[in-house]
């Protein structure tokens, strides 16, 4: 399962997938895009295992009835689909609009397809996160905005270091259930994504990726047998990235604090209540 697979990076992660012989559903907000991508996917690649269902992240009935459409084992559940420094906004619970999206979506759905990754044996999750986690840790005292003035980068910042804590607390409960989970960073790909900010990437032009290259890293962490076991990591350009004490000019490795088993436990169970 691809979320967000009707655009961007998730097209070309959904389509290397197929292309590979495995059964792919495209978890989408608009399911005539959906099964529009779905036919070009499977022509490219003469799958005829190339499905669509409907999906939005932030709105709990959908992923329930995702959830309980699914029938058998999950092998690899790809949280792709995201926002990026949308204008202030708060879904009907009071939850900030880029973390209920890109984290707080993401979560509930793992946890309700938690029994079909365990039934699959050795089911991966992968988290596109991003380099912008290094704009901001998760501030637990005031996650949605209630006090600090919002600031659209922070926020997107904040729930990439979510997507990362998830990886790590996801791979410390359900390893032994033969589920694990790592985060990565795509890179900088001219998508939709940057729709809120004028759909242009800053990124100098050498640093930027094809949609392709991009889906890349996503693809590696889904399939390589190099991973086996291997959870609770986060990766760039298809290798693990280092930890950093500062962010780079490149922006370059992982902060720590995102890789914090302390930070995870907190998230999960502020998550948990946030569900409840």
């Amino acid at each position: 399962m691809v979320t967000g697979g009707a655009s961007g990076i998730g097209v070309e992660t959904a389509r290397a997938l197929a292309g590979i012989g495995a059964e792919v559903t495209l978890a989408v907000r608009n399911p005539e895009a959906g099964a529009r991508v779905a036919a070009d996917i499977a022509a490219t690649t003469r799958s005829k295992a190339v499905r669509v269902a409907r999906l939005d992240l932030t709105d709990r009935a959908s992923i329930a009835a995702l959830v309980a459409t699914w029938d058998g084992p999950l092998h690899i559940l790809i949280n792709n689909a995201g926002i990026m420094a949308c204008p202030e906004q708060h879904t009907p619970e009071g939850w900030e609009m880029q973390f209920a999206t890109n984290h707080l979506g993401h979560f509930a759905l793992a946890i309700g397809l938690h029994d079909a990754l365990a039934a699959a044996g050795n089911a991966r999750i992968v988290a596109v996160s991003s380099a912008a986690h290094m704009l901001s840790p998760v501030i637990f005292d005031d996650i949605h905005f209630a006090f600090r003035r919002y600031d659209p980068w922070l926020a997107y910042g904040q729930s990439k270091t979510a997507n990362v804590l998830f990886a790590v607390g996801a791979s410390a409960r359900w390893r032994s259930e033969g589920i694990t989970a790592n985060a990565l960073n795509p890179g900088a790909i001219a998508t939709n994504l940057q729709r809120h900010v004028g759909g242009k990437l800053v990124t100098p032009p050498e640093r930027q990726k094809t949609r392709e290259q991009g889906a890349a890293t996503s693809v590696l962490l889904a399939t390589s047998p190099l991973l086996e076991g291997i959870g609770g990591r986060y990766f760039s350009d298809c290798n693990e990235a280092e930890p950093v004490l500062r962010r780079q000019a490149d922006d370059g490795g992982v902060a720590p604090y995102a890789l914090d088993p302390n930070n995870a436990e907190r998230l999960w169970e502020v998550s948990l209540r946030s569900l409840a």
